[in-house]
């Protein structure tokens, strides 16, 4: 194992050596790490040191060769990782974060192939509280819209327009790889942006065939739902002031037949002894940075999540009340100390699972009861 991983490192620096002598070749990396409490963790407290809660670690290579006419080639490597142990994230995958490699024109677009994150996160995200300055504290519950980004798609292609008039959009088609089985688990996904002074607005789209079914697929192992069918409608508006910025974030995710969630442990069987049929997570968010200084700033986001549980005898409507805050402190473009403090109420349509319980992406696991708090201390630094 260690001949093989030294294997690996050897061929990276011999790639990124090739690769500047060619043309532009970037190595990159971000460490998140610090300390988190948490008041209830099935009936207990917990203090842990944890790393990634608002941007996951990471080290990576990125280029572009220029070929001419307005035309580059570009790829992108980046491995997540665990500072604490130095585990690899994402399922122990050595680019588990991105890998892809593509073309790219200054009049007609970019379009990429491989490992990459889908539409919704690339123009939609950026008007959350997740997928800013909350990351794990500020996502919706269960990451139902992969603001937070949770998962990549694997064998995906991806169409990015440029921009024109202030409009954008992206376009995405994941296979399957599976023989006799095109759609059995495949991604569609596309995202439209306008852009004009302080001004954003956006809108997106997924489909998932089939979540965390199989292993070759589009969506396998790092599926935050695993079902028959998963569809995904986001739409958020935002402004930026001088000193502040302000957004509002809507997004709707249904799972048919259900089978899994990544973040509930214990049994799934509600308590009306049915079967699920589908899960609907409907988030309303407000969010909001102030900066007192161009260093220091303040990020306050609330969501409200109506959920719509369907089972076969019959149907719950619990409800998710979360409010998330971070003060931050930029040292400099490299390096950020910040504080995060979240309190997550639920009221419960007693379903007899963890779906009755407070729980935060950041937490030690889900809370004994409705209520649940969780505080962060840490330092992001980047490279």
């Amino acid at each position: 194992m260690q001949v093989k991983s030294w294997a690996c490192c050897g061929s990276m620096v011999l790639l990124c050596t090739a690769a500047h002598a060619q043309n532009s070749v970037t190595l990159y990396g971000l460490f998140d790490e610090g300390i988190n409490f948490t008041n209830n963790a099935g009936g207990a407290s917990a203090v842990q040191m944890r790393s990634g809660d608002v941007t996951g670690s990471r080290i990576g290579i990125r280029g572009q060769e220029d070929l001419g006419g307005g035309y580059s080639a570009i790829f992108k490597l980046e491995n997540g990782f665990n500072p604490n142990n130095g585990a690899l994230g994402q399922g122990g995958l050595m680019f588990g974060r991105q890998a892809y490699v593509g073309l790219s024109s200054d009049r007609l677009g970019t379009v990429t192939f491989g490992r990459q994150y889908d539409p919704t996160v690339d123009l939609f995200s950026g008007l959350t509280a997740g997928g800013t300055w909350g990351g794990d504290v500020g996502a919706v519950p269960f990451d139902s819209d992969n603001t937070d980004l949770d998962f990549r798609i694997n064998n995906s292609i991806k169409y990015v327009s440029p921009t024109f008039a202030g409009f954008s959009g992206e376009a995405m088609y994941a296979f399957s790889n599976t023989a006799g089985g095109f759609a059995a688990n495949r991604v569609m996904s596309a995202a439209g942006q306008y852009q004009n002074g302080g001004l954003t607005a956006a809108v997106a789209y997924m489909r998932i065939d089939e979540p965390g079914m199989g292993s070759s697929g589009a969506l396998t192992s790092d599926s935050i739902f695993t079902g028959a069918m998963e569809e995904n409608f986001d739409a958020g508006i935002g402004y930026k002031f001088d000193k502040a910025n302000v957004a509002f974030a809507y997004s709707h995710a249904k799972v048919v037949d259900p089978t899994g969630n990544e973040y509930l442990s214990g049994s799934l069987t509600p308590a009306n002894g049915g079967t699920w049929t589908s899960w609907q997570f409907d988030n309303f968010q407000i969010n909001g940075q102030y900066f007192f200084r161009p260093s220091v700033w303040l990020g306050a986001s609330y969501t409200y999540t109506l959920g719509k549980l369907d089972s076969t005898a019959g149907n719950y409507s619990p409800k998710w009340h979360s409010v998330a805050l971070t003060l931050g402190y930029d040292l400099r473009r490299s390096t950020t100390f910040y504080l995060q403090a979240a309190y997550q109420h639920v009221q419960s349509a007693n379903t007899g699972t963890q779906f009755d319980d407070a729980q935060f992406e950041a937490s030690a696991s889900p809370s004994s009861t409705a209520n649940q708090v969780v505080t962060r201390a840490a330092i992001i630094h980047r490279f």
